[in-house]
């Protein structure tokens, strides 16, 4: 059974209980991410995740790592575009620790300035695995380009020059501004009891302060760009993109069977034409990235050098297909069942219902159930798919993003054109 609740701060509250598991998974997750970040401070809130792990006033960062691991614990964080999550996944038995040491690193970091200094060598270290990861590298050059000038488009870590910038005060300084209980909402799924975790949770987290620093954002403005960088690679890998819906889009369901049927599955149509009939890739794939207000479905391969352009005419022309000539039954069907059978075995442990709970908060404000979802995606037709196509896939939408050694390659506009 799923509870939404409020502790008296205002932190949301929402939980499921599993009574046939031993283990729970419980997440702070703030709604503040690199998009609520300046330029100036580009890749704060990805900084002082890290600085959370590195002690308290209490635990050092040793004394945080020892703790989880004497239960079998796990406990790990992530930063991502709109929000932060810090996660631990424990035996039931152990839920009063784990709140314990969540709340102790997220109310009570200690921004040592030793500790200060040795991240930001960790973190530029990290910064340059992205450079020599190329299908990485080929996702954030895309994105950058799409949404320019746009916090969407920063990349979440940062960049060499912002993050040697920070100082203890500026983090102490965001910190203060992001992570207050209007910011914040708590989730858990797993072997517990409501009220009693409430209970836990209101001690551990009342301290809290309310409201923390007011943040305003307006949607990014996209302008379809061909980007081509030369870089010294065995393969090139492309990504070519258009805008999509934003995450509580009406449309949203049939966006994502649209997308499993262009490059969501090895059945889709990409994966079949370009990888198993032409053997042109090892990978290729679509997918969609949906925020608050925007959205994009972008497509991505690995391929020979001498193959981007082939590639690239491949991919256009089955996104003219699929806005053009309506879908069969056989292959929405198989769409569906796909994208209805990844859902439901996506949510089998307690750390993705915890997660599944959360993002629902934070996008919808509501808890849909599963029975909700699936229906929502059951109700797609051939007409919806091919209307979504025509919206998304519009002539000039599409933007383009090849990295490799690549020199002298032409990609006139015209060639990304979808009519």
């Amino acid at each position: 059974m799923i509870v939404r609740d409020a502790l008296d701060n205002g932190i949301r509250l929402v939980t499921e209980s599993m009574g046939h598991v031993r283990s729970v998974s419980l997440g702070v997750w703030l709604t503040r991410g690199s998009r609520h970040e300046t330029d100036e401070d580009s890749g704060i809130a990805h900084f002082v995740e890290h600085m959370l792990f590195k002690g308290t006033a209490t635990r050092s960062a040793e004394d945080i790592a020892q703790a989880v691991d004497s239960i079998g614990g796990q406990l790990d964080a992530f930063t991502a575009k709109e929000y932060a999550s810090y996660y631990v996944k424990v035996l039931d038995q152990h839920l009063p620790l784990a709140v314990d040491i969540l709340s102790d690193i997220v109310l009570r970091p200690a921004f040592n300035d030793v500790d200060i200094e040795r991240e930001k060598k960790v973190i530029l270290e990290e910064i340059k695995m992205v450079e020599d990861t190329p299908d990485d590298l080929v996702h954030e050059l895309f994105t950058q380009a799409f949404w320019e000038g746009h916090p969407l488009g920063r990349p979440i870590l940062g960049t060499k020059d912002s993050v040697e910038g920070f100082t203890q005060a500026r983090l102490r300084d965001h910190f203060r501004g992001a992570y207050a209980a209007e910011n914040v909402i708590i989730s858990a799924a797993g072997n517990l009891e409501h009220g009693a975790l409430r209970e836990a949770l209101e001690k551990a987290f009342g301290e809290m302060p309310s409201a923390g620093r007011k943040e305003s954002w307006t949607p990014p403005a996209v302008i379809p760009k061909v980007v081509i960088r030369s870089k010294e690679l065995e393969q090139s890998h492309i990504c070519l993109g258009a805008s999509s819906y934003p995450q509580n889009h009406d449309a949203r369901y049939a966006s994502y069977v649209l997308n499993t049927m262009l490059g969501g599955s090895m059945s889709s149509r990409l994966f079949q034409n370009i990888r198993e009939k032409r053997g042109l890739a090892y990978s290729v794939f679509s997918g969609i990235n949906a925020y608050r207000d925007a959205g994009s479905l972008t497509v991505y391969a690995g391929c020979a050098n001498e193959a981007v352009g082939e590639v690239i005419d491949l991919v256009v022309e089955e996104m003219k297909v699929i806005k053009q000539t309506p879908v069969a039954d056989s292959e929405l069907r198989r769409a569906k069942d796909h994208l209805k059978g990844s859902v439901m075995l996506s949510l089998e442990n307690t750390a993705s219902r915890m997660s599944h709970l959360a993002r629902q908060e934070i996008y919808f404000d509501r808890q849909f159930s599963l029975d909700e979802t699936l229906e929502g995606i059951e109700r797609v037709t051939p007409a919806d798919t091919q209307r979504v196509a025509h919206e998304l896939f519009s002539n000039g939408s599409l933007a383009a993003t090849v990295l490799g050694q690549v020199n002298g390659l032409e990609l006139p506009r015209e060639r990304l054109n979808l009519n």
